[in-house]
Formats: structure tokens, C-alpha cells, sequence
């Protein structure tokens, strides 16, 4: 244990991690970058979604090894090497751009990303006392959350702006830069932890068929997500003639009711029982995305956008604690599949990018309200 002899806290080392969360939120520029390069190098719908692709295979790809190596290389070096990948994927695209390049600056993104997810939320409790470290881990979800609902209102300003997209990944790059300098001026005491799981240890747990369904789950969970950041824009702009610019803001309108959900769900969790919570938040999902595949206009439409992310915002952080709190000893292992079942943020939306070429664009979304319907079952395996 750390010796913590003052309650005051540290904010100078504090910041510098907590604004890591923004970089993090980065990630989420994929949905409105999809559209645009869709446009750009007249891509197929499934072609498109290679991109959201390249961003989150790395997931199951890097999650357990990062966990172990960071390990021995401490979690502060781990945390500067996913802010410097990040930046160094917002700077290719403007040193040749095609549709191969951009899809390396996302692979890079990707990697960033794992490498910041994966060290991130540990470096923070490295600051902060055991009693603290609740409260400023919520404020990092909520600056993540910001984080993702400005994306989709910058491009569309620097876009109207510079004539140029693109441009928002210079803003990040330098966002990124700054970051990372801040961090690596800033030392940080980091307590010696035992050997992560590894790939047997995690794979293992997989017998237990409720653990394995609950990893399932947060596959579709993922994949929901991601599927409703990369297609919106698309679905707009098809749908009602929107331009880009004016149909990014429908993922805005998706990030903040993710925002909304999640404060609120912070208040009705402290009133309500975390089964229940996740039972109504599996219906409502489905209703909402029912209510998102018929909806005959445009404000109809964007209504139902905004209710599917009320509904579906906490289903994600419900059964990753339910499923924690079931195996509370193995929590390591547990942490480390469902980190990896994040990869349903690759997979989902190329899926949602087939349906779309054989079937058109009024069904794209029926392959995320097939997974809401399995998730809507999921509070029953943990019984009352």
C-alpha cells in the first residue's frame, strides 16, 4: 500500500493523466471520418467499415500482452507510448494521403488507443487515494465522453471553416503532442503489482458459460456502440440529403444522450437494483432501434438516435461490475476477455457494412438491434 499522508490532492499529477482521457476520446472521430472518407474515395459501405475495423481488432489483438508488459515497464511509459502512437497517426494523413494511408493512421490509432485504455484507469489510482479514486475515475469517464461528443462538431466547423477535414487531425496531433509532454515532465511513483493474467488464465474462464455470455455481450455492447458512431452520418446523408456536415451533427446528438444516460444513471443506480437497471436498459434498447429502422423523417429519425443512446449507455459499465462482482477474485482475467471482446467494435460494423450493400440503407440497422435483442436477455443470468 501507498503511504498517503495528506488528503490534499495532487493535481499536478493528476492533470496530466486525466487529460490522457481526452486523447482516449480521440478514438471516436472514427464515425465521422468514415462518412467523409466514404465520400472522398467513393468507398462501398463494406469497404467503409474496414476502417472502424482497423481501429478496434487491436483490442483482442493487444490487451492481455500490454496488461503483462506493462507490468515490467510500468504503466507511466505504457501510457506515453499509446499518446505518442496517437499522434503519429494524426500526422500521416498529411504527409500522403490515400485510401491505404488512411487506414494505417487508424491502424495507428487503434494501437494508441488500446495502449491508453489499458494504462490509463491503473496510472490514475497510482495519484489518487483508494477513497478518491471512485469519484475521479467517473470525472475521467465524463472528459472522455466530452471528448467524443466535441469530435463530430469540430470536423464539421473546421470543415465549414478551412475547406478541409482533415484538419481536426492537426488539432489532435497537437492535443496529443502537449499531452504527452505534460506526462513525461511529470513523475509519477508507481507501486509493484503481481504478474498479470495470462492468455490460458483468461481463456480458461471461458467455460463458465455465464462469464463467456457476459464477454458475448459486451462484444454486441461494443459493437452497438460503434455501429450507431460509424453509420448515423451515412444513414442521414442517404436518407434525407443532408450534407456531411449536417448529418455529423446526428453524432453529436448520439455522444451527448450517451453523456446524459450516464450521469443520470449514476443517481438511478444508487436507487435501483443493478439487475433491474440492466433488464429495462436491454428493452429499451431494442424499442428504440425498432422505433430508429421505421421512423419516417428526419426529426423522427434523430429522436430515435437520441433514445437509443439513453437506452443503451450504461450497458456496458452494468455488466462489466455485474460480471466483476460475480468472480470478484478473478477479476484480472476477467477484465482482461472483456477488454478484448471490444474487437466487437471492428466486427459489428463491418457486418451493419454488407447488409447495407445487399440490402440498402433502411436495413442497416438491424444487425444492432439483433444484438440488442440478445443483450436485452442478459439480466438473467444473474438470477435475482
Amino acid at each position: 500500500m501507498k503511504d498517503i499522508s495528506s488528503q490534499t490532492l495532487p493535481y499536478g499529477k493528476i492533470l496530466p493523466v486525466l487529460l490522457s482521457f481526452v486523447v482516449m476520446g480521440f478514438v471516436d472521430i472514427v464515425g465521422v471520418s468514415t462518412g467523409y472518407a466514404q465520400k472522398e474515395f467513393d468507398l462501398s459501405p463494406e469497404m467503409a467499415q474496414l476502417i472502424p475495423s482497423m481501429v478496434f481488432v487491436w483490442f483482442f489483438v493487444l490487451s492481455v500482452p500490454i496488461s503483462i508488459l506493462q507490468n515490467k515497464v510500468g504503466k507511466r511509459k505504457v501510457l506515453l507510448a499509446g499518446i505518442g502512437a496517437t499522434a503519429l497517426g494524426m500526422a500521416i494523413p498529411f504527409v500522403s494521403f490515400s485510401y491505404g494511408i488512411f487506414l494505417c493512421s487508424f491502424v495507428l490509432l487503434g494501437i494508441g488507443n488500446t495502449l491508453i485504455q489499458v494504462s490509463s484507469n491503473p496510472l490514475l489510482r497510482e495519484v489518487v487515494t483508494a477513497e478518491k479514486y471512485p469519484s475521479i475515475l467517473s470525472v475521467s469517464q465524463f472528459i472522455k465522453a466530452i471528448s467524443s461528443l466535441l469530435g463530430p462538431l469540430l470536423v464539421a466547423m473546421l470543415a465549414s471553416r478551412t475547406g478541409d477535414w482533415k484538419n481536426v487531425f492537426l488539432v489532435y496531433g497537437a492535443v496529443a503532442i502537449c499531452t504527452g509532454a505534460w506526462l513525461a515532465k511529470t513523475p509519477i511513483k508507481e507501486t509493484h503489482e503481481q504478474a498479470s493474467a495470462g492468455f490460458k488464465d483468461c481463456f480458461r474462464l471461458l467455460k463458465d458459460p455465464v462469464i463467456a455470455f457476459m464477454v458475448f455481450a459486451i462484444f454486441l455492447t461494443v459493437g452497438i456502440d460503434v455501429g450507431m458512431n460509424t453509420n448515423i452520418q451515412g444513414v442521414l446523408v442517404s436518407k434525407f440529403d443532408l450534407t456531411l456536415e449536417d448529418a455529423s451533427l446526428g453524432i453529436s446528438l448520439y455522444f451527448f444522450s450517451l453523456l446524459v444516460s450516464r450521469l443520470l444513471g449514476a443517481v438511478i443506480l444508487g436507487k435501483m437494483s443493478h439487475v433491474k437497471f440492466l433488464k429495462w436498459s436491454g428493452w429499451l434498447t431494442v424499442i428504440a432501434f425498432v422505433c430508429l429502422m421505421v421512423s419516417p423523417s428526419l426529426e423522427t429519425t434523430l429522436a430515435s438516435i437520441i433514445l437509443v443512446g439513453l437506452a443503451s449507455a450504461n450497458l456496458f459499465p452494468l455488466i462489466f461490475a455485474l460480471t466483476i462482482n460475480r468472480t470478484p477474485k478473478r477479476s484480472n482475467e476477467i477484465s482482461g476477455l472483456m477488454t478484448m471482446a471490444i474487437v466487437g467494435g471492428a466486427v459489428v460494423p463491418f457486418i451493419m457494412g454488407l447488409i447495407q450493400k445487399s440490402a440498402g440503407v433502411d436495413f442497416v440497422f438491424l444487425v444492432p438491434a439483433i444484438a440488442a435483442v440478445v443483450l436485452s436477455f442478459s439480466y438473467l443470468k444473474f438470477g435475482k
